[in-house]
């Protein structure tokens, strides 16, 4: 049974809804984009980047479009200057919190970190850079983690886990020293979960993981069949039930 339509204003147009969606959800199926970087349509969401904040008449707080679902009568606000702002900061912090040298990073043109930062018209960033010494793991005979490139979006872990069902990835540690990890710290080839799917190197927004045998420039990701696996596979457990 589909769910009941609600009415709800974005950016002063009066559109509908389902109930027991997302702002974003609701935003992107009226044709109002709302810019992302942790996600990705067919994994769960988790407002990890809080690049998607949007205003909501009635509340002074900034609120997570992906993990706010829409309600009756509310009144969206997806663009401003103070939505600007707030967005350039948390891309700026993303960038100095890591060593990103898009000069040198496979993914360089091909990264929606970068695409997102050139479409806020970042063009350096306020902020004193941490130039963390951060390892390279190689160990996979397929793939590579850079930690360099990552921005700790989750997406690797939510698609292994949702998707492939391995459960090969999780965050260790807390703030400043969080890190993508494989099975209990161990190095990605000796992690005895993973399949060698590619997955997580498909869903990564970034360089940080990668296929192994591409020079600066060459990696291009494709996160749209990622979204169509998950699919598959929620019309397929639709079916079963």
């Amino acid at each position: 049974m589909p769910n009941k339509t609600i009415s709800v204003r974005i950016d002063g147009e009066l559109v509908t809804a389902h109930e027991g969606d997302t702002i974003l959800e609701a935003a992107r199926a009226n044709g109002k984009q709302i810019p992302t970087l942790c996600y990705l349509k067919g994994l769960s969401a988790v407002g990890a980047c809080r690049v998607c904040m949007v205003e909501l008449a009635g509340t002074d707080r900034l609120l997570p479009a992906c993990t706010t679902p829409i309600q009756e009568g509310m009144s969206i606000k997806t663009s401003s200057a103070k939505l600007t702002q707030y967005r350039r900061m948390a891309v700026e912090l993303l960038l100095v919190e890591r060593n990103h040298i898009c000069s040198s990073c496979v993914s360089n043109s091909h990264c929606e970190l970068q695409a997102m930062a050139q479409t806020l018209g970042i063009t350096h960033v306020r902020y004193a850079y941490n130039n963390p010494r951060l390892p390279v793991d190689m160990s996979h005979p397929r793939f590579v983690l850079d930690h360099n490139r990552c921005i700790l979006c989750s997406r690797c872990v939510r698609v292994c886990a949702e998707v492939e069902g391995a459960n090969v990835w999780e965050i260790a540690s807390r703030g400043i020293y969080s890190r993508v990890v494989s099975d209990l710290k161990d190095d990605w080839g000796h992690a005895s979960n993973c399949t060698g799917c590619g997955k997580c190197v498909q869903a990564c927004p970034t360089g940080a993981l990668a296929e192994k045998g591409f020079a600066v420039h060459e990696m291009v990701k494709q996160s749209e069949g990622i979204t169509r696996l998950a699919a598959h596979r929620t019309s397929s457990a639709n079916v079963a039930h």
